[in-house]
């Protein structure tokens, strides 16, 4: 039977036997290392005695010799002398032996657990982290080795983690505080008409299409949402269903699909060269649904967030293996400061007008990342804003500057 965690809601790990530390292994290693050392410079001593005392001259046969207080004839006086200074050697050398490895013993010990340590620290501060508690930091001071470098690593990881989280809350209290307008506003119409005992057809159907406007929001921010998590949170790679996709082309399709809007509004529209050919050089490759939503979300901002009267531009091109789209419009005056903010979700600048749930420009960038393209955007001198994509793409033409911003 699998085990559970403490909190009983998933199969724990197991855990394995892992033997002795890594301070443990390293202790045993280094004393083995020292041990061998002096048992192989014992070993040398004892034979390098043993052949000095051979090499002693001889001495005339019954001359009395004393050996350690005993009386050895003069032909074995070498021998004496040998076996003498080997045991000496031997007594000697094991008492400085033992005291070598037990040194050896607590020195490797010492040393490795200094060396240790941040690795230690590194533990302890992954065992303190939770989602509440990811400021913490181990700032190693001290020699830029191989675990200082870790302790860096770990510790920008952990900026990576608190920035993600961050954000992640950031986005939930955002689409929170969205979603609960379309809700309220449901839950008004309905409670106000059930409230009207004399409500007749004309009053539900007024209430009818509150919900469907509501209804329709709220799904919009939905699909908005899915979207933008699941583009940000995978690495888009190169695949069989990618395919060429003309940004020209899928501007002038986009500007289409708003035209009763901008005609409301009374919009001046410049895109391509005046004799409205399409642009050589404006194709890119990818997810063709994404690149088109890219699009599209820049030139419907245009729209809602323009002034009546006012002006679009869109521009399109090649430098190199780089296309570019430029979509360029009027509309309030924006502080340079607060542009960059616009493309987090929910961004729409103080003085950003119209409709919308503030998730276009987002899921622009979070497309055009994925893509391996680049994205920005500057206020317009006098009012308005103009964005900026650069992607890679399939070149077969130079820059396309058929379209100017009106002065």
């Amino acid at each position: 039977m699998r085990r559970e965690d403490r909190t009983g809601s998933r199969p724990a790990r197991a855990r394995r036997r892992r033997g002795p530390g890594l301070r443990v292994r390293l202790t045993l290693l280094a004393t083995g290392l020292v041990a061998a050392v002096s048992a192989v410079l014992l070993w040398l001593g004892w034979m390098l005695v043993g052949e000095v005392a051979a090499s002693l001259p001889t001495l005339p046969p019954g001359t009395p010799v004393l050996v350690d207080g005993v009386s050895v004839p003069a032909g074995e006086i070498a021998a004496a002398l040998g076996h003498s200074a080997r045991s000496e050697v031997l007594q000697v050398g094991s008492v400085a032996f033992a005291f070598v490895v037990l040194a050896a013993a607590l020195v490797s010990w010492v040393l490795t657990g200094h060396v240790l340590q941040p690795v230690h620290d590194v533990t302890a501060t992954a065992r303190r982290l939770s989602a509440e508690s990811l400021d913490a930091r181990i700032d190693l001071e001290g020699p830029r080795d191989e675990v200082a470098e870790l302790a860096d690593t770990f510790d920008e990881m952990l900026d990576r983690l608190q920035a993600a989280f961050d954000a992640q809350r950031r986005f939930v209290a955002n689409a929170s505080h969205e979603l609960r307008t379309p809700l309220a506003v449901l839950r008004t119409e309905i409670d106000v008409t059930l409230a009207d005992p004399d409500a007749d057809v004309d009053e539900l159907r007024r209430m009818a299409g509150v919900l469907r406007d509501a209804t329709k929001r709220a799904e919009g921010l939905v699909d908005g949402l899915l979207l933008l998590a699941r583009t940000e949170a995978a690495e888009r790679r190169a695949s069989d269903g990618d395919e060429p996709v003309d940004l020209d082309l899928a501007a002038r399709g986009a500007l289409d699909a708003v035209r009763a809007e901008v005609e409301a509004r009374r919009l001046s529209v410049e895109i391509g060269p005046d004799d409205g050919s399409v642009g050589p050089g404006a194709v890119v490759v990818g997810d063709a649904a994404l690149l088109e939503r890219v699009v599209g979300n820049l030139v419907e901002n245009a729209v809602r967030h323009n002034v009546d009267g006012g002006w679009i531009t869109v521009r399109t091109g090649s430098a190199e293996d780089r296309v570019e789209l430029v979509v360029a419009s009027s509309g309030p005056v924006l502080d340079p400061a607060r542009v960059p903010a616009l493309f987090e979700p929910f961004r729409r600048g103080a003085d950003r007008v119209g409709p919308g749930s503030g998730l276009g420009l987002s899921i622009v960038r979070a497309v055009v990342r994925a893509h391996g393209g680049t994205v920005t955007a500057e206020p317009v001198e006098g009012g308005g804003l103009a964005v900026r994509v650069g992607l890679p793409g399939q070149v077969s033409g130079s820059l396309n500057t058929g379209v100017t911003v009106p002065t």
